[in-house]
């Protein structure tokens, strides 16, 4: 018995396209996002894919996404279960900055640590600062204020995505139900690194480009087997050096 899971990061959202980190404000699809989700689209009804499920963020651009996914295959009306387990990593007093401009004022290989290394996070969010997401309705299922986080790194974003794969979707793929999960670069980094069992120094290397299907096979013990994008690996690896090289400075 082999299983199949469709991870989808959402198509690229304005502050990708002004090359901002995001992280968990909530930014929605640019016009390129909505027209890479709908090439995603395409893609899976043109490989014969169908969901009985969709997971999500609580954010707007991976919703948005699996509305143009499932809207195109006809399937809008399967449930859907959002989670903030699955956003993008909090990205901390770094939300909203411009990549390069940072590189350019803390050097790019501090950047390039707060973006990509394991176990270290950007520079806090004040508690008090009203961006600040234990002021969101949306949020309030987390508990005391103090879970909420300030800042992550992708240890941290593993922590809450990696038991949330365990513990709710596993038994949903074990019972036979096709699964697409719509989220976020580093919530799915999370997920690669745990299928295929890459190191901490490893994973700063891997990206993740917006709007390609990437699918994984599992084994009846939920090992991964294989993975591959759908949009074939040349254009992915373009696509994801593309996303490596946000804040390097263009000479």
């Amino acid at each position: 018995m082999t299983y199949q899971v469709v991870l989808l990061r959402h198509g690229e959202s304005v502050w990708n396209k002004e090359n901002r980190f995001a992280g968990w404000v909530d930014i929605d699809l640019s016009d390129m996002g909505k027209l890479e989700a709908l090439s995603a689209a395409k893609q899976l009804k043109e490989s014969n894919f169908e969901f009985d499920i969709v997971f999500t963020s609580v954010l707007k651009r991976a919703i948005r996404t699996s509305w143009i996914i499932l809207d195109e295959l006809d399937q809008l009306w399967i449930p859907s279960i959002k989670s903030w387990q699955l956003n993008e990593r909090h990205y901390g007093a770094l939300a909203g900055l411009n990549k390069i401009e940072t590189a350019e004022l803390h050097g790019e290989e501090q950047v390039f640590t707060w973006r990509r290394s394991f176990d270290t996070r950007p520079p806090p969010l004040e508690k008090n600062d009203p961006s600040h997401p234990r002021f969101e309705k949306r949020y309030s299922s987390i508990g005391l204020s103090a879970a909420v986080p300030s800042s992550e790194s992708l240890k941290d974003t593993m922590a809450r995505v990696i038991p949330f794969w365990n513990d709710e979707i596993i038994p949903y793929i074990k019972n036979g139900e096709r699964i697409l999960i719509s989220a976020h670069g580093n919530s799915i980094r999370a997920l690669v690194k745990h299928f295929d069992g890459i190191s901490d120094s490893a994973i700063s290397e891997i990206n993740i480009p917006t709007g390609m299907p990437l699918i994984y096979e599992f084994d009846e013990n939920m090992i991964a087997l294989n993975h591959y994008y759908l949009g074939g690996e040349e254009a992915a690896a373009a696509a994801a050096a593309a996303v490596a090289a946000q804040a390097i400075k263009k000479s």
